[in-house]
C-alpha cells in the first residue's frame, strides 16, 4: 500500500485546524439519555470522514443488524459495555475494544447495560448520517411508530439495509 495521490497541491501549509472543546454540549439527544457528539461531520471534512461520539446511559437501545453499500463505519469502546454485533455474534465489547465494518459488512449495536457507556463511531467516506440520526430521534420524542413504508424510505435515503 502507499500513499495516494497529493489533494494539497500548495508549497506552504495554511491554517484550517478545526477545534472542539470538551465542553461543547451534544448535538442531538435519542431516547431520552443517549447524547450523540458530531465530533466531525462529513460536510466538515470534505467528505472525507464523519466521526462521533455517541453516550449512552438511558434505556437498552441499538439497532437491528444492518450493512450500509457506500460506506465502512467504526466502533471504538470508550467506557462501560457495548454489544457489538459483527454479523455472527454478539459479543461485549469494553474500553479499548475496536471494531471495523466494510461496506456490505452486517453489524449493529446495543447499549443493554444499567451503566452509562460511550463509544466513537468513524464513518468512511463522510456519509452525511446526521440526518438519519435526527429522523431516528425525532420519532422517538414523538412517539411516533412509522408504517413498513416508512422505515423503508428512511434506511433507503441512508443507505441502510436491515437484513
Amino acid at each position: 500500500m502507499s500513499y495516494p495521490d497529493p489533494r494539497y497541491r500548495r508549497t506552504r501549509g495554511e491554517l484550517s485546524a478545526v477545534y472542539r472543546t470538551v465542553d461543547t454540549g451534544s448535538q442531538l439527544t435519542v431516547r431520552l439519555k443517549t447524547e450523540v457528539h458530531y465530533l466531525a461531520t462529513g460536510a466538515g471534512t470534505n467528505g472525507e470522514f464523519g466521526l462521533y461520539r455517541w453516550d449512552m446511559a438511558g434505556p437498552p437501545a441499538g439497532p437491528t443488524p444492518h450493512f450500509h453499500r457506500t460506506f465502512s463505519e467504526s466502533f471504538f469502546i470508550l467506557s462501560g459495555t457495548v454489544r457489538l454485533f459483527d454479523g455472527q455474534r454478539w459479543i461485549d465489547a469494553i474500553p479499548g475494544d475496536f471494531m471495523f465494518v466494510p461496506e456490505g459488512g452486517v453489524h449493529a449495536f446495543r447499549h443493554e447495560s444499567a451503566e452509562p457507556a460511550s463509544m466513537l463511531i468513524l464513518f468512511t467516506p463522510g456519509a452525511p448520517r446526521e440526518g438519519f440520526f435526527e429522523a431516528l430521534s425525532a420519532i422517538a420524542a414523538e412517539d411516533r411508530q412509522p408504517t413498513g413504508d416508512e422505515w423503508a424510505d428512511l434506511y433507503r435515503r441512508h443507505d441502510t439495509y436491515p437484513v
